[in-house]
C-alpha cells in the first residue's frame, strides 16, 4: 500500500491510523492491560513512529525488491542472536536452523532487485534493527498485559497521533487533510490487515518464543509471492521461486524441530 502511494509518509501515517480505527470498535470488549504493560505500549509508539518513518524513507530511497527483503529478513536473525540474554529463551537446534532458512529464503529476494544504493541499503539495515528493537518491547509488553490482543489495539493508538503530529508540522494541515481525504481507503485497509497480523503475532508470542514467532511471521511473503503469481498474474523470477522454496523449507523444519 505504502510503495504504491503517491506520498510514501503520508500513506505510511494513514495505515497507522487505519489500524487505529479498526481497532476502536473493539476495545470496550476486552479488559485494559495490566499496568506492568503501560510503559511498554507508550515505548512501542515511539518505536513504531521511527519504524514508519524508516520504512516511507527506505522506499522513496530505493527499490521494494530490495529494501523490502533486508528489513525483514534481518530483523529476526537479529532477534534470534540475542533472545538467549534478552529474554533467556533457548532455541533448539531445529528452531534455529528453521529461523535462520526463511531469514535466507528472504533475504533471496534481494537478489532480484532491480535496483539499489547504499543509502537505501542503510535505512532497510535500520528498520530491521528498529523492528527487532518493537518486537522485543511488544513481545514482553503483551506478556506482561494479561492480554495479547488488548495490548495490540491499545498499542496502535499512538502512533498515527505521532506521525499525524509530525506530518502536519512538516506539510501543513491542508496538504494533510486533502491526501487523507483521497486516500483514506488505503490506510483503513492496510491498516486493519497490519493490526490483524500483529495482533496474532503478539498473542503466539505469549505462546512460544519470540524468535520463532518473529521468523514464523515473515513467512507471510511466501502468501504474498502465490498470490502475485496465481491472481495478480505476474511474471516471477527464479529468484522468486527459489526464495519461495527456501522460506517453505523454513517453515517445515521449524515444525518439525
Amino acid at each position: 500500500m505504502i510503495k504504491a502511494g503517491t506520498d510514501k509518509s503520508l500513506d505510511a501515517s494513514l495505515i497507522s491510523a487505519g489500524g487505529a480505527v479498526a481497532a476502536l470498535p473493539f476495545l470496550a470488549l476486552l479488559p485494559l492491560p495490566q499496568p506492568a504493560a503501560w510503559p511498554f505500549i507508550g515505548a512501542s509508539a515511539v518505536l513504531q513512529f521511527i519504524y514508519f518513518q524508516l520504512v516511507a524513507g527506505a522506499y522513496r530511497a530505493g527499490d521494494i525488491g530490495l529494501v523490502y527483503p533486508l528489513m525483514r529478513g534481518c530483523a529476526p536473525l537479529l532477534i534470534a542472536a540475542t533472545s538467549g540474554f534478552i529474554l533467556d529463551e533457548t532455541l533448539s537446534t531445529g528452531a534455529l536452523i528453521g529461523t535462520m532458512t526463511i531469514c535466507a529464503g528472504i533475504l533471496t529476494l534481494a537478489l532480484e532487485a532491480r535496483k539499489g544504493n547504499g543509502h537505501a541499503i542503510v535505512l532497510a539495515l535500520a528498520n530491521a534493527f528498529v523492528i527487532a528493537t518493537y518486537t522485543y518491547v511488544d513481545g514482553i509488553g503483551a506478556r506482561a498485559s494479561g492480554n495479547a490482543i488488548s495490548y495490540t489495539l491499545w498499542m496502535s493508538l499512538l502512533p498515527p497521533v505521532l506521525l499525524f503530529s509530525w506530518a502536519i508540522s512538516r506539510r501543513g494541515l491542508y496538504t494533510v487533510a486533502v491526501h487523507v481525504r483521497f486516500n483514506w481507503w488505503r490506510g483503513l485497509i492496510g491498516g486493519t490487515g497490519s493490526i490483524a497480523s500483529y495482533g496474532l503475532a503478539l498473542w503466539a508470542m505469549t505462546k512460544a518464543p519470540v524468535a520463532t514467532v518473529a521468523a514464523l511471521r515473515e513467512t507471510s511473503i511466501l502468501f504474498a509471492l502465490i498470490i502475485s503469481v496465481l491472481v495478480l498474474k505476474e511474471k516471477a523470477s527464479p529468484w522468486r521461486y527459489l526464495a519461495g522454496a527456501i522460506i517453505a523449507a523454513g517453515g517445515l523444519i521449524l515444525k518439525l524441530g
